[in-house]
């Protein structure tokens, strides 16, 4: 009974995050070069690791090359990131964001603020909510190559499709 519960809190907080997830990204439609939630999740890792490898990128992101490259090439054709032989070894690229990405990060900031404020007013909920979904993305990103299948009801190995 109890784990019943747990899961269905599991499953609540899951379906509250991808719902108010979808209002944030819809928020962001009209300011912003129409980008895809992929593209999307590269521009938050380049922002959050300035200088980092396209490699670093593709993995954290857990997006297969072809994808990434894809979405890449996207952001530096919008002028938001830009290419980086790397110092040490001019094979290695690193990526950076653009002075246009900062601006683009500063409207976010401005939208997402205005679109949150005096749904939740005390700092201190803000705060702890900000603290948990931090952790709850730690714990999920260092999971890289856990699928939601990982669990007692999937598919052996063998039969599990690989991503198209």
């Amino acid at each position: 009974m109890a784990d019943d519960i747990r899961t269905s809190s599991l499953f609540e907080l899951a379906d509250s995050i991808l719902a108010i997830s979808r209002y944030i990204h819809a928020s962001k439609s009209f300011a912003l070069h129409g980008w895809t939630p992929i593209e999307s999740a590269v521009m938050r890792y380049v922002d959050r690791n300035p200088g980092t490898t396209a490699r670093a990128a593709a993995e954290a992101t857990q997006l297969i090359s072809s994808n990434f490259s894809r979405a890449l090439r996207g952001l530096e054709k919008k002028g938001v990131v830009r290419r980086e032989a790397d110092e040490a070894d001019a094979r290695r690229v690193r990526l950076y964001p653009t002075e246009s990405a900062q601006k683009n990060l500063q409207m976010l900031h401005d939208l997402w603020t205005n679109l949150l404020d005096g749904i939740v007013d005390d700092p201190a909920d803000v705060d702890q909510v900000n603290a948990v979904l931090r952790r709850i993305e730690a714990a999920l990103s260092s999971s890289k190559g856990r699928h939601a299948t990982d669990g007692p009801n999937s598919l052996p190995n063998s039969q599990e499709e690989e991503p198209k």
